[in-house]
């Protein structure tokens, strides 16, 4: 799952929301400088990157991707699902989209002095193009899939993968739809066993 799908998860404590938020750039040690919450955010990251690489479904939709991309294959499916919470989005949530990544954003923006080094630096331009909303659009999606591809270390072919969604579209959907109510399912036993 990307960056909207691990918000959505993350209930409404906004110190798990920023653990969740941050937790791909908090390596080793670097753990111990947040408080319990925060760390509890990025346990869920954790979890639920987990909980989606070994899911059955989620590897459908990777294979599928798997003779044009390759190694970035796991990526731009994580991109795909986003796509589909977020164009699916009144289906999940009540809070209008724009409202919710807004909100998203301030609480990260709130902890600004605490945020790893490469958050920091990336929030602007999250912030700016609002990449959470953006992802509705297929529009949107193709914009973030080219930019990730300018910044592999590899040739991934990312700005193609729209086309690859748009021709299994209802392939795709029907997986995340299944795999969503999974994990869902899946993080709320995780707020239960940390008794949140």
């Amino acid at each position: 799952m990307n960056f909207l799908a691990h918000a959505f998860l993350s209930g409404n404590n906004e110190d798990i929301i920023l653990g969740n938020f941050i937790a791909d750039h908090v390596k080793g040690k670097a753990i111990e400088r947040y408080n319990d919450d925060i760390r509890v955010g990025i346990d869920l990251h954790r979890r639920i990157d987990s909980f989606t690489d070994s899911h059955p479904v989620v590897r459908k939709s990777i294979n599928r991707l798997k003779d044009r991309f390759g190694r970035y294959s796991g990526v731009i499916v994580d991109m795909f699902y986003d796509h589909l919470l977020a164009s699916n989005w009144k289906d999940y949530s009540s809070i209008p989209l724009k409202e919710f990544t807004l909100n998203i954003y301030q609480i990260i923006l709130n902890s600004l002095t605490i945020l790893p080094p490469r958050t920091r630096k990336m929030m602007p331009y999250m912030i700016e193009a609002d990449w959470l909303a953006s992802y509705a659009q297929l529009q949107g999606l193709h914009k973030a899939l080219s930019l990730m591809s300018e910044r592999t270390k590899y040739i991934s072919r990312m700005e193609y993968a729209t086309e690859a969604l748009i021709q299994d579209y209802q392939d795709y959907k029907n997986e995340f739809l299944m795999f969503f109510e999974d994990i869902r399912k899946d993080t709320a036993s995780f707020f239960i066993e940390n008794e949140l």
